[in-house]
Order: structure tokens, then sequence, then C-alpha cells
């Protein structure tokens, strides 16, 4: 090769050479973990977040990704355990992501939450309400209420809104969740002058619930909270036939096909508090429902998971960088996000400040009634 031609293809080489040492770095993508149960008893109840977290990402690259650089999904199993929780959250880590959505129920977010806040890891839960979650570290974050919120707003909307003074409080005594929210709503309707006249202990699992149901009976009530998941749908049912007038109340247990195939679509007139409703009008809401062409109802888990994923990706884009310090930083001083749940900030614990929808039951089937603040 003579002298004059090496230096003329030099400078070609050269930047061939720094434009293929710039692809990978270029390419390298945004890797965000999902933690859910794939497998196992919770993988129904699970499937809607999982739908909302794949929605998400898939419209994220779509529109070019994060920082301008694709996103890859981590979809981790966590065998419907908290040991494959903790397990699956440790592989996050491993894998070097930059935040984890996740998980569905309180027990398996708990034990992702403690990996994560020991690796100062950003943790975004879409739809476990259980209290103490947040507290676990300053890297665990919520884009739902917690249970504390809703029990308070639906006893100022039973005592507000349906004018209610006596109230009988059915208690799930095999459930955290059940005898917490119980507790909250008890205090609040008590503080604001309406009196609890009876409350029935039982435990989901239980073959019938006849005895709870007469026990109940006696005690005139204008409502009756039923503070469990599915099994309230076939208690409401069963007081209804045995005769009792009060309007059966719940809460966001109350969202799912299996309330409604128990017994929930027995009730004439019921309501329950939710986290959002394809009813709902804002902009964003009837946005999200659009992508959704004629299909079944569309659970709120499928609308927050969407949103934690939006929610992370804004705080990555803020951040500047994967960077899991300065990531924290732009969650903690996100305000006002417009998601499709509501607009979403996040107070010093990590919890997100928001409305809470009502869902009328009339004849059976859901109806998006309102949003309000608990705390108006």
């Amino acid at each position: 090769m003579s002298r004059n031609h090496f230096r003329r293809l030099f400078p070609c080489c050269l930047i061939a050479f720094i434009f293929a040492c710039s692809l990978p770095a270029l390419a390298e993508p945004v890797k965000i973990a999902a933690i859910f149960a794939l497998t196992g008893k919770a993988v129904n109840s699970n499937r809607p977040a999982v739908l909302g977290t794949e929605l998400a990402i898939r419209e994220l690259n779509g529109q070019g990704g994060i920082l301008g650089r694709p996103i890859e999904l981590l979809m981790l199993d966590n065998e419907s355990s908290p040991i494959g929780s903790h397990l699956a959250a440790e592989r996050a880590v491993k894998a070097g992501v930059a935040g984890i959505i996740g998980a569905s129920w309180s027990s398996h977010s708990l034990a992702v939450a403690k990996v994560a806040a020991r690796h100062h890891l950003p943790m975004i839960s879409p739809i476990s309400t259980i209290p103490s979650l947040t507290a676990i570290g300053d890297s665990i974050f919520r884009v739902c209420y917690d249970d504390d919120f809703q029990g308070r707003t639906l006893a100022r909307f039973a005592y507000e809104d349906l004018a209610a003074r006596h109230a009988i409080v059915f208690i799930d005594i095999s459930s955290d969740f059940s005898m917490s929210i119980a507790r909250i709503f008890h205090r609040t309707f008590t503080a604001l002058g309406g009196a609890v006249v009876k409350e029935v202990e039982y435990k989901a699992g239980q073959e019938e619930f006849r005895q709870a149901v007469q026990e109940a009976l006696p005690h005139r009530a204008d409502v009756v909270f039923l503070s469990g998941y599915d099994e309230s749908g076939y208690l409401a049912a069963a007081l209804k036939d045995a005769g009792s007038t009060a309007i059966p109340i719940g809460s966001d247990g109350w969202d799912a096909a299996s309330f409604f195939a128990m017994g929930g679509n027995r009730i004439e007139q019921g309501y329950f508090i939710n986290h959002w409703a394809p009813g709902a009008t804002d902009p964003e809401s009837r946005g999200f429902v659009g992508k959704f062409h004629g299909g079944a109802e569309i659970p709120a888990a499928t609308a927050l998971a969407y949103d934690a994923v939006r929610v992370l990706a804004a705080a990555i884009e803020g951040a500047g960088t994967t960077d899991r310090h300065r990531i924290l930083d732009s969650l903690r001083g996100l305000k006002g996000f417009k998601g499709v749940t509501g607009d979403i900030s996040f107070g010093p614990r990590g919890d997100a400040a928001k409305h809470a929808c009502i869902v009328e039951i009339k004849a059976g089937a859901p109806h998006f009634l309102k949003c309000i603040d608990a705390e108006r």
C-alpha cells in the first residue's frame, strides 16, 4: 500500500472505528425490573398489573425509550411467595436495573422492599396498600393510596354522602388487610358521630358463612362494611337473601371479577372505593380506556402499573442518568405527574398523595360515581 493511499484511508478507518466503538453505548438499554407472580396462586390477581407494566414499556419504547435508549424489561417471577419475591429482587440488583416495579400482594412487596432499600434501589409498587411498606426505606414508593387512606375515605363517604349513622362491620380475622382497614373505618366513622353497632368476625376460607350472617341480622344498620375480598360478594348476597336492608360498602378488594361472580352481581345498590375507575372523565383516563378497544372491564391494577412505569421513566429522564441516587432524588421531587389514576405527587415517605374513586354498584354492575379527597 502506498503512503498516499494509506493517508487517504486512515481518516475513514478512524471514523469507522470511533463510530463502531460508540454503538454499544448508544444502544445500551435502560434495564427496569418488574416483580410479579407469573406462577402459583397469585397469578390471576397479578395479571392486570403485568398487563399494565408491559403496555407502558411497549409505548415508551415506541416513543424512543428513556434517555434516547431502549428499555429492557426484566419480568421476574416471584412464584407467589415472599421468599420468591426476595430472590427476584436479588436478581434485579445483580442485573443492574435502574428501578423495580412491583409487587402486587403486600407480603410480596414487603420482601422486595427490604432488598431494594438495602441497595438504595428505586422501587415503585403499583397496588400494595399496606401502610408499613414505604416505612422500610427511603427508596420505596407507591402510586396507590394506602389502607389508612381508603379506610378513612370510605367512612367519610358512608357518613357524609350516604347519611349513614349506624354500621355493621364484617372482619376477616385471617387477613391483616381486613383487620387493619376495619379498624380505621371503625375509628373514623365513630369519630364523625356514627356508631358501629356490631362487628362480625369470620375467616375467608371457612366452608360457609351462615352463622356470620345470622349474627348481623338482629342489628339494624344503614350500611354494612364488608372489609374482605371476593368472599364479600357472597356475604352481600347472603345478607340480602336473609332480609338485611343495610347498604353494602367495601374496599378496593371488590375490584375483581371473582367478587361479582361470588354474589356481587346480585347487589341492587352498593358502593366500594377504588384507586381508579374506567368511567373517570379526565383526559388521561379517557385516553387510557381508548387503548382497550371494546374489551372487558379494565382493572385498576392495570392503570396503576401503567402509571408506575411512566413515573419511573419520568424520574430517570429528570435525573438525566441511570444512577440510582439521582433517580431517587428525582422521584422525591416529583410533583403533579399527570397519571391515568390521577395527579401523582410523593409525600415525605414515598406515599402518593392523590384522590380516591367511589364506584356504585347498581343492579349488580359497577359504575363510576365520583372521585373524592379523603381529607376534605
